[in-house]
């Protein structure tokens, strides 16, 4: 009987290590996306994709409401300014001022190139949630451009309605900021790399301002996004996020 109870409370023991690992790691991911998302942000940045034989750099600003409202505004080049990207809960639309029309984008199209970048529509508008779609796991420690890092595993949650099979993750052990994420397919194969660098303070936080996304299959191709300031819990309402804003907004 004694040697019941002992196997028993050592079993016991185990799970419970393991279920407060797996609280640990959840903590330090959901840290790390309220680091860069706050509840409110406004944000200026720079995007440039390069490809092989061409490149193409655009300005834009960010407003967001998170985690459900997002507004991307194109500033730069003149060809494309005035082009609006909006996100309402789960809906999204595109502002074409070219053509005057506001064009829904349907759930298949998520996963699409946004403005023929590396970036994703879901990677712009964050329609899928890495804090709530994922069950988290620390596989161990890295370094990162001179950081300790947790290495964390991402496994999808079954009701979850995301494309990755499972995303591998670098949080630095000090300040909890991604340094660095690889998505796989649902084959265990790496499809790109987000790469986070250049850390400074900005919007009072101290947060990596330099991110590059590196597709797996495409040599010599990626796209780089530079913040060039940030605000963090600014004032927005949800009236903000509009379509007749879409419009107006500069």
């Amino acid at each position: 009987m004694k040697y019941i109870r002992f196997t028993f409370a050592i079993i016991f023991l185990g799970l419970l290590v393991q279920f407060s690992a797996a609280q640990d790691a959840s903590d330090i991911v959901k840290k790390a996306n309220e680091l860069i998302r706050a509840k409110s942000s406004k944000a200026e940045l720079s995007m440039e994709v390069i490809k092989p034989d061409w490149s193409r750099k655009m300005s834009m600003k960010i407003w967001a409401l998170e985690p459900d409202y997002t507004i991307i505004l194109i500033t730069k080049p003149a060809k494309d300014k005035g082009m609006v990207t909006l996100k309402r809960e789960t809906e999204v639309w595109n502002w074409m001022p070219s053509v005057r029309r506001v064009i829904k984008i349907p759930p298949s199209m998520m996963m699409q190139a946004w403005m023929s970048s590396d970036f994703t529509n879901d990677d712009l508008v964050r329609q899928s949630s890495i804090v709530e779609d994922y069950t988290h796991k620390i596989i161990g420690s890295e370094e990162i451009n001179g950081y300790d890092c947790y290495k964390i595993h991402f496994t999808p949650k079954p009701e979850a309605g995301v494309v990755w099979g499972k995303i591998i993750s670098w949080i630095t052990k000090k300040g909890t900021m991604e340094l660095r994420a690889d998505y796989y397919d649902e084959d265990e194969y790496i499809v790109k790399s987000m790469l986070g660098s250049k850390v400074k303070k900005m919007g009072g936080r101290t947060i990596p301002t330099y991110w590059e996304m590196v597709p797996n299959d495409k040599p010599g191709q990626k796209t780089v996004m530079e913040y060039h300031s940030v605000e963090f819990n600014v004032k927005l309402k949800k009236s903000f996020f509009s379509q007749q804003n879409m419009k107006r907004i500069r």
